[in-house]
């Protein structure tokens, strides 16, 4: 194990290498859920980081087959970690690659890519200090248009792409899925508790689609007594403590 890095459990029988540089969050978790692909699915997670969101789909009944693509170098080595600790060769394939280059896998068109883009658009924010986080937050290195761009590049038709953003990318999200030929279809916003504004939404989108979306239920985090019961669920948590 490199120095800096560490394990999280995810389940009993599979773990996720860690670093102060590429670790995870709620968001990582709901998207994943959100995106939930079926056992046949050849997949790719983009800006994977430590590959978070991959890895927990090998929690339940995983894809067929799953790429995590990022382009920073400590992040790839920390998915590799994970690979080999839980066993995953041949099934979760980590890949160094810049996604406006990546236009295509060997597994050919596929079925579901996702993405935790960053939420900060171009010249928005203050930039955070470390270049992981900058490249993690702020749209320095790609943009939703190149995200989209790349999905569109690598689904087959009728594939579909899950992505997680803040609400005050909406209009930016699903312009951008449209202009891409990826036709949104389904959003669903986060909430912390019913009374509060949503501070992130889930959208799907398939490639070549028809005009026509659904609005889901809000997703709340909070329930009576800590975590709401959907959340226990993707935390694979029978109750709050």
């Amino acid at each position: 194990m490199k120095e800096g890095f560490s394990w999280e459990e995810l389940s009993p029988s599979l773990s996720i290498c860690v670093s102060s540089a590429h670790k995870f969050g709620t968001d990582a978790f709901l998207l994943s859920d959100f995106a939930s692909p079926r056992r046949k699915d050849l997949c790719c997670d983009l800006g994977t980081g430590c590959g978070i969101i991959p890895l927990l789909w090998f929690r339940d009944e995983p894809p067929r087959l799953c790429y995590g693509v990022d382009i920073q170098k400590q992040a790839v080595m920390q998915l590799e970690q994970s690979v080999q600790k839980n066993g995953l060769e041949g099934r979760l394939f980590p890949l160094r690659a810049d996604l406006k280059e990546l236009s295509s896998l060997p597994c050919g068109p596929l079925d579901l890519v996702t993405c935790n883009p960053p939420y900060k658009a171009q010249g928005s924010g203050i930039l955070s200090g470390a270049d992981a986080e900058k490249i993690a937050r702020h749209e320095v290195l790609c943009t939703i248009d190149d995200v989209c761009g790349a999905a569109a590049r690598l689904l087959r038709f009728g594939g579909r792409l899950c992505l997680c953003q803040r609400p005050e990318r909406l209009c930016d999200t699903l312009c951008a899925m449209r202009r891409a030929g990826i036709e949104p279809k389904r959003i669903r916003f986060v909430q912390q508790r019913p009374d509060t504004s949503p501070w992130l939404f889930l959208a799907e989108g398939k490639k070549g689609s028809k005009p026509h979306m659904t609005v889901d239920p809000p997703f709340l985090i909070e329930g009576e007594g800590g975590f709401s019961p959907e959340l226990l669920r993707i935390y694979h948590k029978k109750e709050n403590l």
